[in-house]
């Protein structure tokens, strides 16, 4: 069976997950790209090094970000968010930024990436030591939807 995802859905897969694609477009081409990330509810918050993504998202703040949990080809859920990027330099927006990122659940097998410091899985001390760009996308509108093969792995 097909279907959209309730509210309470799309808000936990966007909560769950630690990897999503944000889409961007400026000068006449679209950019996807994998993420590691954290949700609060209100912000998408990342951190990352210059490039073409960042590029692209100060020329054009208005983004899309993807997320997905598949158990199989039968049974998924996938959620679409819109929203506005903005760059956070204030140090009080990028420490609470920074906080949410630190304070996630990663699995223990992870990637470089999903790693804000060398220490991992130990906190920093000082959260401005934390290199790069930090950023948060305020969430304006979502959508989710879901396939579930009764015949197939259950989706729970």
């Amino acid at each position: 069976m097909l279907g959209k995802l309730p509210a309470s859905e799309i808000e936990t897969l966007l909560k769950q997950q630690v990897v999503g694609r944000i889409g961007c477009h400026a000068d006449a081409l679209t950019y996807v790209v994998p993420i590691s990330y954290a949700y609060d509810g209100v912000y998408i918050y990342g951190r990352t090094l210059e490039g073409m993504k960042v590029n692209m998202m100060r020329k054009n703040p208005e983004v899309c970000f993807q997320v997905d949990d598949m158990k199989n080809m039968a049974n998924w859920k996938s959620v679409i968010a819109w929203g506005v990027f903005e760059e956070l330099h204030e140090k009080e927006a990028r420490d609470q930024a920074l906080h949410n990122l630190v304070n996630r659940t990663l699995p223990f097998n992870s990637s470089e990436t999903t790693h804000l410091t060398p220490q991992w899985p130990f906190p920093v001390s000082d959260l401005s030591s934390i290199q790069g760009i930090v950023f948060r996308i305020l969430v304006k509108e979502k959508t989710g939807r879901f396939e579930n093969n009764a015949v197939g792995e259950a989706y729970s």
